[in-house]
């Protein structure tokens, strides 16, 4: 009765998180501009991809999140492993500091990033744009990577960097043939999670990217201040299926290395 009355439960909350998703992906290729089916049609996406607007936004989206990704990755290993090098009290202290921006209301960050770019850009002469929205993408990417990085320092053996000292490697060799490569599950989680995080910012690109500058989260709220446009449905469509593709991807990597580990 238990075990059939929890799968009734996990059946009711993955039908809450998934059915809206996949209405929206069904109506997608609703002819029609309700929610009322008219029939099947792909001019949704046809004009998804001859609309400039947000094919650009795309672009600029994509752009800062790989980059912001990218050097959040590199910072928050190195930060990490700083972190790790660091012995009680004050470790656990500047561990703490880190997972600041976690807890932070995003509301907050973007306002206070806002400020401090405006004051910045009074000094030096600059406009809020693309600059700062990367810089504040790297700066809540990377406290994400330095969560997800740590917790493999904590598993891994600290002698095997001893090891490949004596084995003849240099200390630069012995980290990047060693301690890198035991790193790396933490690091390619924290890589995915900086990209997703960036990729679907909306408040805080929101307060830091001047009036010029477009990202896609930005530009869907745009068009959702009239009529829900049938564009909005087609590009979240692929939005959730490049991100399902690369969650997939993940896994069985993941799932990979784990089964060679075994071996």
């Amino acid at each position: 009765m238990m075990k059939r009355g929890s799968k009734v439960y996990f059946g009711i909350i993955m039908a809450f998180l998934y059915l809206p998703i996949i209405y929206l992906i069904a109506y997608s290729f609703n002819d029609g501009k309700t929610s009322v089916w008219k029939g099947f049609t792909l001019k949704w996406y046809e004009a998804l991809f001859h609309d400039s607007q947000i094919i650009g936004s795309l672009y600029n989206t994509l752009i800062i999140a790989v980059i912001a990704s990218v050097v959040a990755t590199i910072l928050g290993t190195a930060a990490a492993i700083g972190i790790y090098n660091f012995k009680g009290g004050v470790r656990s202290a500047i561990l703490n500091v880190s997972n600041i921006p976690i807890i932070n209301p995003e509301i907050v960050t973007g306002v206070s990033l806002m400020l401090l770019f405006t004051f910045a850009g009074t000094l030096l002469g600059f406009e809020m744009g693309f600059a700062t929205v990367l810089l504040a993408h790297i700066g809540f990417c990377t406290p994400y990577v330095i969560l997800s990085v740590t917790p493999r320092l904590r598993r891994m053996d600290g002698s095997l960097y001893e090891a490949a000292l004596d084995l003849g490697c240099s200390p630069v060799q012995a980290f990047f043939k060693v301690v890198l490569h035991e790193l790396m599950p933490g690091i390619s989680s924290g890589l995915l999670i900086s990209f997703t995080y960036s990729l679907d910012d909306f408040v805080i690109t929101y307060f830091t990217r001047g009036s010029k500058f477009q990202t896609l989260p930005i530009q869907i709220y745009t068009m959702t201040h009239q009529r829900i446009n049938p564009k909005v449905n087609a590009l979240s469509a692929l939005m959730f299926v490049v991100i399902f593709v690369i969650l997939i991807i993940s896994n069985s990597v993941g799932a990979r290395r784990e089964r060679k580990a075994v071996r």
